[in-house]
């Protein structure tokens, strides 16, 4: 099998932003990722891009002008001036106004869009964008840390070229944003395992919620009880994805890893080991077909740091040690410094083999409702939303050898050099 050519999209920027004192969302976790990534060496075997940043214009292609518009001018200096807006929006304490909001929105939305792009053109067969993945921001309001729904966004790009796209979302919560995006319409499936009843955020997710109108059947839903563990998961997991690779036949994939559905996760109440996480992505990468894979939630920042370059490196095909490279966040692994800690987890599995075989059958009963694919009209096809000299072309300069643009893109041949101890050209014990 040829292997799979991966794009990974990163602002140096990205994260530098912070929600405020107390919030679980730290943007930061985006560095302390980046720099496992780097310090693994896994950044040799991707395609590096400085995402283009999203305008207003891109995002209004899901959310209201009027709300765009307020993401645009609120600051915590004039936030006395929208106090009206506030509550009308949906932001205030879950998803506070912070220095550079509307930056950081621009930011992760733009990788996904771009993503998306680099997808539709077969510049790559996955694209990373870990920044991404903010499932829950709705057209008209922010929700659960989340403010612009880069999904919908790439998705809707992705749709351009793709009669069907199917999303597929492990994060801890509903991914309901998204859900209510594409109810009525047949040419997305969105597949969602999360956590459901007791008051549990959003509240949404109960398998019974199927779609409408012409998307009927075409929203799933696995709503999982606390403590579910990597066998419990695996469980409903692979014959889920497996009926709707086979009813649905997408031709892309947008992946939500959210990482609070980890053991131990600040906000989360699930059971995953890193590898159990894993394992979804890899079941997901073999399915071969091209896949915007984005981040999510995730609130405990070691697990999710370790959690998404641990998939990074299974996206990428290369084996990474147990033992954490030396990065200027190592302290944040004590006391054990490995990528898989062993979980040790207080919390009951409550989920029996009858309730999950249960879910299974129902979803797999609605799935053969769909009987076939969906047939797509000929369309005109719009153009991308990012033409070339809008991505602003660092200008070349003379003195340069190589532009940044251009060493962004290189990826190391697999033989061009050993690394580390065995840095020569020969072997030296054959002598």
């Amino acid at each position: 099998m040829t292997k799979q050519k991966v794009s990974y999209f990163f602002n140096p920027d990205v994260g530098n932003f912070h929600y405020g004192t107390g919030h679980p969302m730290k943007p930061h976790r985006l560095s302390v990722i980046h720099s496992l990534i780097l310090n693994y060496g896994l950044h040799k075997h991707m395609q590096i891009y400085r995402p283009y940043k999203a305008s207003a214009h891109d995002m209004c292609r899901f959310h209201s002008d009027e709300y765009i518009d307020f993401l645009q001018k609120v600051t915590p200096q004039n936030i006395q001036a929208f106090t009206k807006h506030l509550s009308h929006y949906n932001v205030g304490d879950d998803c506070p106004v912070f220095y550079g909001l509307f930056d950081f929105c621009s930011m992760y939305t733009g990788a996904s869009l771009e993503g998306a792009m680099k997808l539709n053109n077969h510049d790559c067969d996955i694209a990373i964008n870990w920044s991404g993945g903010l499932h829950h921001a709705k057209k008209f309001e922010a929700s659960g840390f989340c403010y612009v729904n880069d999904i919908v966004i790439g998705i809707l790009e992705l749709l351009k070229y793709h009669p069907r796209v199917l999303y597929i979302d492990i994060d801890v919560h509903h991914g309901d944003g998204v859900q209510e995006a594409f109810y009525l319409t047949d040419r997305v499936m969105t597949v969602s395992f999360h956590k459901y009843g007791n008051y549990f955020f959003p509240g949404t997710g109960d398998m019974y919620e199927i779609g409408a109108e012409s998307g009927r059947y075409y929203s799933v839903n696995v709503p999982l009880k606390e403590g579910i563990d990597d066998g419990s998961y695996w469980q409903v997991f692979k014959p889920v994805i497996s009926a709707v690779m086979e009813f649905y036949q997408p031709t892309a994939i947008v992946l939500q890893c959210g990482a609070d559905s980890l053991a131990n996760d600040r906000l989360g109440c699930f059971s995953l080991s890193t590898k159990g996480h894993g394992e979804c992505v890899k079941f997901v990468k073999n399915l071969n077909v091209p896949t915007l894979v984005v981040g999510g939630g995730g609130y405990t920042l070691r697990n999710v740091a370790r959690c998404w370059t641990y998939e990074t490196s299974l996206l990428v095909d290369e084996q990474i040690s147990n033992e954490l490279p030396f990065t200027e966040y190592l302290e944040f692994f004590a006391p054990d410094f490995t990528l898989h800690p062993e979980v040790v987890t207080r919390q009951e599995n409550a989920n029996s083999k009858q309730y999950l075989e249960a879910i299974t059958k129902y979803t797999y009963d609605n799935l053969k409702m769909c009987q076939h694919s969906p047939s797509v009209q000929m369309h005109d096809v719009p153009g991308p939303a990012i033409s070339e000299d809008e991505k602003m072309k660092e200008e070349e300069d003379p003195d340069v050898r190589i532009s940044q643009d251009l060493e962004d893109k290189m990826v190391e041949a697999k033989n061009e050099f050993y690394d580390g101890d065995k840095d020569n050209d020969k072997d030296d014990s054959k002598t």
